[in-house]
C-alpha cells in the first residue's frame, strides 16, 4: 500500500522533472538542439558561425543564394492573366531575353506598394552597355505609378541587378491612388550579341504605412555631404553572403572578405532614420602581374525596399585600388521628394544592402584565385524617432536585432532561421510543460482520494 508520503516524494520528483523542462524552453542564453540540428557550445554567437568556405582556385563559383522560401510563380505575357503576389512572400520566376511579364498586386488607398526584382543572369554569360531590366508599376487604366531601371553600363558582366517599382499615396496627386488591381511589368533589354540564356528573377513585395499626420516634404539645403575619416584598425574578417537572403550584417568598421573573380558578395548594414551610411571598397595588392582592367570592382547599394541607390567602379592593376560610394542624405521620408536615386532611395530605415562584383577578367590578367577585399562602413549621426507611421512600419525600421545581427555578423538567413527555431523551441517547452503540469494534477488528485 502506497503511503501518502511516498505520493508526496514521486509527485515531487516529477514537478521537479517538469520545471527542469520549462527552464531548458525558457531560459535566455541557453542551446536547445532541434532535431537534426547541432547545439552552438555556451558563449558562441550567431556571427561566430563559420560561413561557407571561398572556393578553390579554378572551382565553380558559388551559385547566388535564392531564398528557399521563394514561391515558383510564372509571369504572365498580359495583364488579365498575372498572378497576384502577396506581402511578406519571396517569389521566383524567369525571364526570356527581351521578356515581358506582369504580375499583380491588390492595393488599398493607405499604403505604399514597392515590388522589387533583383534580376540574376546566369554566371559567365555575355552581356552589353545598356543591358538590363525596367520594372514598373500601372493602374487598370495603364498609367505608370513609378519605374526604376538598371543596366550593366561600363562594367560589362553578368551580375545580379536590383531595381522596385512603387505606387506612393499622395493627396496632392489625381493617379494611381484608387484602390484595386494593379500591375508589375518586368521588362528585360538585351543586345543581339547578348547571351540567349533565361535570367532568373526573385521578387519581393513591401507595404509601407502613410503617416498620422503629414512631415516636412522640403529637402534641407544643407546637409553633412562631407566624408568622414574611415574606421581604423585592422579589418575583420567577415565573409559576404551570395545573395540579399543571406547577406553577411555589418555595423561600422572595417571587413575583410576574400572575392573570386566573376563572384558577387553581399552584406548589409543597419541605418536609421536621420543617420547616414558611407562605404568604400578596396582590392588588395596582387603577385601576379601590373595589367590594368578596366571596371574590375563594383560596388552597388539597395535600399530596404531593393529599390538601386548608388553604384561606383574602380580599375585594377594588381596595386590597391579603391572606390567609395557618394555621399548620401541621412535618412528621411522626405528624401522621396528628389528625382535622384540617390537622393530618393534614402527614404526609409532598415538593412540597407552592399553588393561587390569583381570582374571575370581578373581571372586572365592574375589566375582565377580570390582577392583580398576590404570594405569600409561608417554610420554618422544618432538615431531619431521615425516620422510618426501609422501602423506597423514592418521591414522599414531597425530593431534591438537587427542592431545585435549586424554586432554578430549574422546573415539574413541564419537570423531567421534562428528566429523561427527558438519560436518553435519555445512552443514546445510551454506545450511539454504544461501537458506535465496538467497530467501531475489529474494524477495528484487521483493519488489523493485513492489515500482517502
Amino acid at each position: 500500500m502506497k503511503t501518502q508520503a511516498g505520493i508526496g516524494r514521486r509527485a515531487g520528483a516529477l514537478i521537479t522533472a517538469a520545471a527542469a523542462v520549462g527552464t531548458v524552453a525558457v531560459l535566455p542564453g541557453q542551446a536547445v538542439a532541434l532535431p537534426g540540428q547541432a547545439v552552438a557550445s555556451p558563449g558562441t554567437t550567431v556571427g561566430a558561425l563559420p560561413r561557407q568556405a571561398v572556393a578553390a582556385e579554378g572551382a565553380p563559383l558559388p551559385p547566388y543564394t535564392f531564398d528557399s522560401a521563394a514561391q515558383r510563380v510564372q509571369g504572365a505575357a498580359s495583364s488579365s492573366d498575372a498572378v497576384s503576389l502577396k506581402t511578406g512572400q519571396t517569389y521566383r520566376d524567369t525571364l526570356k531575353k527581351d521578356g515581358k511579364v506582369y504580375y499583380r498586386v491588390d492595393l488599398d488607398d493607405k499604403r505604399n506598394a514597392y515590388v522589387s526584382v533583383v534580376a540574376v543572369p546566369r554566371s559567365g554569360g555575355r552581356v552589353e552597355y545598356g543591358d538590363g531590366v525596367k520594372i514598373s508599376m500601372q493602374d487598370g487604366s495603364g498609367t505608370e505609378c513609378g519605374y526604376q531601371q538598371v543596366n550593366f553600363s561600363s562594367a560589362e558582366y553578368t551580375r545580379p541587378l536590383a531595381a522596385y517599382a512603387r505606387r506612393i499615396v499622395d493627396a496632392d496627386s489625381s493617379s494611381c491612388q484608387r484602390a484595386g488591381a494593379h500591375y508589375v511589368l518586368v521588362e528585360r533589354e538585351s543586345k543581339a550579341t547578348s547571351s540567349q540564356d533565361d535570367w532568373d528573377l526573385e521578387i519581393r513585395y513591401a507595404a509601407e504605412p502613410g503617416l498620422k499626420k503629414a512631415g516636412p516634404t522640403g529637402l534641407p539645403e544643407v546637409w553633412a555631404s562631407g566624408t568622414p575619416a574611415p574606421p581604423t584598425g585592422r579589418p575583420a574578417k567577415r565573409q559576404g553572403g551570395s545573395g540579399i537572403h543571406d547577406a553577411t550584417s555589418l555595423t561600422q568598421g572595417e571587413w575583410r572578405s576574400d572575392i573570386r573573380p566573376g563572384q558577387t558578395l553581399f552584406y548589409r548594414v543597419p541605418v536609421d532614420w536621420g543617420q547616414q551610411l558611407f562605404a568604400s571598397a578596396e582590392l588588395g595588392s596582387s603577385a601576379g602581374g601590373d595589367e590594368y582592367v578596366g571596371n574590375a570592382l563594383v560596388l552597388s547599394l539597395e535600399n530596404p525596399a531593393l529599390g538601386h541607390v548608388d553604384e561606383k567602379t574602380a580599375g585594377y592593376d594588381g596595386k590597391p585600388s579603391t572606390l567609395e560610394l557618394d555621399p548620401l542624405r541621412p535618412v528621411a521620408h522626405e528624401n522621396r521628394t528628389s528625382y535622384q536615386d540617390a537622393t530618393s532611395g534614402m527614404r526609409f530605415a532598415g538593412w540597407y544592402y552592399l553588393a561587390a562584383t569583381l570582374s571575370p577578367e581578373i581571372a586572365a590578367e592574375y589566375g582565377d584565385k580570390a582577392v583580398p577585399l576590404t570594405l569600409r562602413v561608417s554610420v554618422r549621426g544618432t538615431a531619431k524617432s521615425g516620422p510618426g507611421y501609422d501602423g506597423d512600419p514592418g521591414p522599414f525600421k531597425v530593431t534591438p536585432d537587427d542592431k545585435e545581427a549586424a554586432a554578430n555578423g549574422a546573415s539574413g538567413a541564419r537570423a531567421a532561421e534562428r528566429n523561427g527555431s527558438m519560436k518553435v523551441v519555445a512552443m514546445a517547452g510551454i506545450g511539454s510543460g504544461t501537458a506535465l503540469l496538467l497530467g501531475l494534477g489529474a494524477w495528484t488528485l487521483v493519488a489523493r482520494r485513492r489515500a482517502a
